[in-house]
């Protein structure tokens, strides 16, 4: 288990950005794959973006291809996850969350999740 904790969210405007951060506890952060996914209220989870170990491998869902970019910095247990031309759609509480394998698109894969960040994006 890995502990996390959510940072950057915030309220913007149509076609503004936003990057989140998600740092994680340990030395062996750099090991897990991350992903991000978001929630409102009555919703499941849906999955945003995930990245391996190494960040070498890396993907966004379709839902925000081609608006986010998600890259991480072992050396400070940080990943992040950049959103460009943010839409109201987009507003959600956004959770990164950890697994030592590799990384899918599926919450239930995951154990070790944060407390979440809220975004808003106003119209």
């Amino acid at each position: 288990q890995v502990q996390l904790v959510e940072s950057g969210g915030g309220s913007v405007q149509t076609g503004g950005s936003l990057k989140l951060s998600c740092e994680g506890s340990g030395r062996t952060f750099g090991s897990f794959a991350v992903g991000w996914f978001r929630q409102i209220p009555g919703s499941e989870r849906e999955f945003v973006a995930s990245i391996n170990w190494s960040g070498t491998d890396t993907k966004c869902s379709e839902s925000v291809e081609g608006r986010c970019s998600i890259y991480r910095d072992n050396a400070k247990n940080t990943v992040y996850l950049q959103m460009n031309s943010l839409k109201p759609e987009d507003t959600a509480v956004y959770y990164c969350a950890a697994r030592s394998l590799w990384p899918t698109v599926n919450a239930d894969d995951y154990g070790s999740w944060g407390q979440g960040t809220q975004v808003t994006v106003s119209s």
